[in-house]
């Protein structure tokens, strides 16, 4: 398919943003597909990014919650990547309900390798950590660490699966952006392999998977769940655990920055009553404000003990 073909049945694409979560070979292998189009639109709305922070904000969007399925109830997933690159750090947060925010330091670059292909590698870096930090109502959040691999985040999401979760799997992330630099399509897939799973079935998904198209591609095609399923496990059974909509959605409110503004304590809430006589907060995930009046920081006061 030539670009102007590829484009033009981006721009004709339709449907809501999903995910899907299914298992196959007796429940020896798991699979996450999910189409994070508007999600990924959203937040470059949000963040008024150019193409490569879209790109790479986009692919950690998509990979958190496609792992905020992973969770149960009212658990939390926060990832961040920081590879010193000019884009600066990058964080994600999703949850088991489809809910994904996410915000990065730098949103303004756009670089491009020799191929023509978005520098999302280049852009994030690789002198640091990818991060996941698992809130599961415990004593304490779970967090493990690993060294970013390309900074082009699949490959990083499958080295951590890898080495912090044990789980052998295939991550897929991607992002489209179209030559005036608004997001057209994206999404991804993650393949786990279970223990028990057969190799001659680890080798066909492995050989079926660098025969694919490109993400974006099936995306951008409209293809569905099962036709991406079958892609990756040719014509074997699958079976569908859950299908369910997804979208960018913040979680803030003023609550929790009431909350935010009372743990500085009494003399630094005080400091802001007597110089600034108020206050205002930004949320970095949405760009919302919420503005504390001297009345608010007065009866902030009043509950915080001296």
């Amino acid at each position: 398919m030539d670009d102007k073909t590829f484009y033009e049945a981006a721009l004709e694409q339709k449907g809501k943003d999903f995910i899907q979560i299914g298992t196959a070979f007796n429940e020896t292998v798991r699979l996450y597909i999910t189409k994070t189009t508007d999600i990924c639109k959203e937040a470059q709305r949000v963040h008024q990014m150019m193409a490569t922070s879209a790109a790479a904000l986009g692919r950690t969007l998509t990979a958190t919650l496609m792992m905020g399925q992973m969770l149960k109830g009212d658990q939390t997933i926060a990832v961040r990547i920081d590879g010193n690159g000019p884009i600066g750090k990058i964080v994600c947060e999703s949850d088991a309900t489809g809910k994904v925010m996410g915000y990065l330091d730098n949103p303004g670059v756009y670089l491009k390798y020799n191929n023509g292909h978005l520098a999302v590698g280049l852009g994030v870096g690789t002198d640091g950590y990818l991060t996941v930090v698992k809130d599961l109502h415990l004593k304490e959040p779970f967090s493990t660490s690993v060294p970013l691999m390309t900074g082009e985040i699949a490959e990083d999401f499958t080295y951590y699966f890898a080495v912090s979760e044990q789980v052998p799997s295939s991550v897929s992330l991607g992002v489209l952006v179209g030559v005036n630099g608004d997001i057209i399509s994206a999404g991804g897939f993650i393949v786990q392999i279970m223990p028990d799973c057969k190799e001659e079935v680890i080798s066909l998904i492995e050989e079926n998977i660098k025969k694919m198209p490109s993400m974006t591609e099936l995306i951008t095609l409209g293809k569905t769940p099962r036709e991406i399923a079958k892609l990756i496990l040719g014509d074997n059974e699958y079976k569908t655990l859950k299908t369910a909509p997804v979208k960018f959605q913040c979680r803030c409110s003023k609550d929790k920055f009431r909350a935010g503004i009372k743990s500085l304590g009494y003399q630094t809430v005080s400091k802001l009553l007597e110089e600034d006589h108020g206050a205002e907060a930004t949320c970095q995930y949405c760009h919302a404000s919420y503005l504390f009046t001297e009345e608010d920081l007065k009866d902030i006061l009043k509950e915080i003990k001296r």
